[in-house]
């Protein structure tokens, strides 16, 4: 196809402001889905995906419209809308000349979309604003239209209105993308052919199935080529569309985007942000490319019968393949048996991650409380990085201990302004700027530590902007902190998957919180129960859990009370022998009820 003819876009958008259904109706108008065949959130193929209402991966999709009665190809990735996944929207952008920004006409301009937003102006898109869900009775056209002015600088007429549920005004969001945004550049009869790899997935029959977008020169069948930056060769032995199923088409040229299968059976040697050229292009330089993902949020996955291990080994090989992002590493616990230690994206990511494992693999699973990444610097110069309590070495060698810091955003309606500043000292957030982005909308920004937004900030922030506020943040650097490790003794033997690293000036309030909640889960035995809570070896909370009596009357039908004294005594002197005697067996439930906060 004339490469003139051929438009690169993607949707940006917060979360649940109709962009999924906005891709609905583009299948429809362009009629590359048969009606037979549409249903709701179409290129969401993931059951959750469907089920939560949230895209959790890109997809692609090559459509063909016809416009002033020429036939255009209208390359679109469908992009997720929530933080976690803001990785994905950086690749889908680095693809495309253009993007889409819905903005929700209830809601107006969130923190995701001002995120994604910037990200799209640094890689140099053409932006096309676009109001969605006019349609509904409590949409403020004006005020929202205001906010993106704001945001953009653009004209009002500029911008589309639009309803993707009844399919008014998307028409005009096509005909836009075909009159704004610019038909890509490159050359078609080219020996530095190149072409960037920005998602792949595994096929149990194809092996690894790369999505690419050909930047230079033309890629066919059966011709060999070469990942540069991993230096891997292989034959194309398929390549094609995605109309949104994979159609062959033998060849891909300048601009355009598609799928390729070559015979390379493991995602991991096709890197994403890779370039692809020919094996006969001696010296090609390679595309930019993307910054190594590096996850944020670290916990435990253990299996409840540990005799499951093996099926969770496995299946986190097979998860991985098809979420690169992931970091495992196994892990063994005293309370909780063996299991991983996996690095996500966020919270939402860990979330989905293990509701994937449990629908997937059919496993019960024990997730510990979630961790960031600490940096210890030791006392003979050398520094180690740790995602848990465990990894901590003994006070005596450590020097200094630092912790990850995000820039945050929030836009918040201005009448709850003081409740939200008033929360952050709590969270241990400092201040930054406040700028209005409308006369009823503010941006607060804030730095703060990464581990302060992992426990119920996010929940806290809701409650007090009455749902109002939306969050954004992105990575800053390390900074030192006053960082100490909490063990918990159960009968005099610490129990290892209980402890945390929590703040010097904190370590009371949770050592308290800790084994109170013990006291209130854990069954009474024969002996009475010491839990505590130390820092460095000195006791900082405690509570006891009295021994289980037996009725020892309940033999005697009568005779005289010194009788029964002297067995009640003689049951006293019996317990006072097993004081702390004997260990615990501390069920699963328990450690299940120690994580819900």
């Amino acid at each position: 196809m004339n490469q003139q003819h051929i438009r690169n876009f993607c949707i940006i958008a917060h979360i649940d402001h109709g962009k999924s259904t906005l891709a609905d109706r583009f299948l429809q108008i362009t009629n590359t889905v048969p009606e037979r065949k549409m249903q709701a959130q179409l290129l969401d193929s993931m059951e959750l995906e469907r089920e939560r209402g949230i895209t959790i991966k890109l997809t692609p999709v090559n459509m063909d419209y016809t416009y002033n009665g020429e036939l255009y190809r209208l390359n679109l990735i469908d992009t997720p809308g929530h933080i976690d996944f803001n990785y994905e929207v950086s690749r889908s952008l680095a693809a495309c000349e253009g993007a889409i920004l819905v903005v929700d006409a209830t809601q107006g301009v969130q923190a995701q979309t001002v995120a994604n937003l910037y990200l799209a102006i640094e890689q140099g898109l053409e932006i096309i604003p676009v109001i969605n869900k006019i349609d509904l009775p409590n949409s403020d056209i004006e005020r929202v239209s205001r906010e993106i002015i704001h945001l953009l600088g653009c004209k009002k007429e500029d911008i589309i209105h639009a309803s993707a549920k009844t399919g008014f005004g998307v028409e005009n969001i096509i005909n836009a993308v075909i009159e704004r945004i610019p038909s890509p550049k490159g050359e078609i009869e080219n020996d530095n052919t190149k072409a960037l790899i920005f998602d792949s997935k595994y096929d149990k029959y194809r092996g690894a199935v790369m999505y690419i977008r050909i930047f230079n020169g033309s890629l066919k069948k059966s011709d060999l080529v070469k990942l540069i930056n991993k230096n891997t060769q292989a034959e194309v032995l398929e390549i094609g569309l995605l109309q949104p199923d994979m159609v062959s088409t033998g060849s891909l040229e300048t601009g355009q985007i598609g799928y390729l299968v070559t015979n390379i059976k493991t995602i991991s040697e096709t890197k994403v942000g890779d370039t692809i050229t020919l094996l006969k292009n001696a010296h090609v330089e390679p595309l930019p490319g993307y910054k190594k993902v590096k996850p944020f949020v670290f916990a435990g996955i253990f299996c409840k019968d540990s005799s499951e291990f093996n099926i969770l080994r496995d299946a986190m090989e097979e998860i991985v393949l098809s979420d690169s992002a992931i970091e495992y590493v196994p892990e063994a616990s005293h309370g909780l048996g063996f299991g991983f230690r996996c690095g996500f994206l966020g919270l939402l990511h860990l979330e989905i991650i293990s509701e994937r494992l449990t629908r997937e693999y059919n496993l019960d699973l024990i997730i510990t409380t979630p961790s960031v990444e600490y940096k210890v610097t030791l006392k003979d110069g050398k520094e180690e990085v740790i995602h848990s309590p465990q990894e901590l070495k003994d006070p005596s060698f450590t020097d200094s201990i630092f912790e990850p810091f995000v820039s945050c955003e929030i836009i918040v309606q201005s009448e709850f302004v003081g409740q939200v500043m008033e929360i952050m000292p709590e969270y241990y957030g400092t201040y930054k700027s406040m700028s209005y982005i409308e006369e009823t909308r503010v941006i607060l920004k804030y730095e703060m530590p990464l581990a302060s937004i992992l426990v119920d900030f996010y929940d806290k922030l809701k409650s007090v902007s009455k749902g109002y506020a939306s969050l954004s943040y992105e990575y800053l650097d390390f900074r030192k902190a006053d960082i100490v490790k909490l063990d918990v003794d159960v009968a005099g033997d610490p129990v290892d998957a209980l402890s945390i690293l929590t703040y010097r000036e904190d370590a009371y309030k949770q050592g308290k919180r800790i084994v109170e909640k013990l006291k209130s889960v854990l069954s009474r035995e024969s002996f009475e129960i010491k839990l505590q809570a130390l820092v460095g070896g000195k006791i900082i909370a405690s509570e006891r859990i009295s021994a289980m009596r037996k009725d020892v009357l309940a033999k005697m039908s009568g005779g005289d009370y010194t009788r029964k004294l002297k067995l009640l005594q003689k049951q006293k002197e019996g317990k006072k022998k097993m004081m702390g005697k004997g260990s615990v067996d501390i069920p699963h439930s328990v450690f299940l009820e120690m994580l819900k906060r």
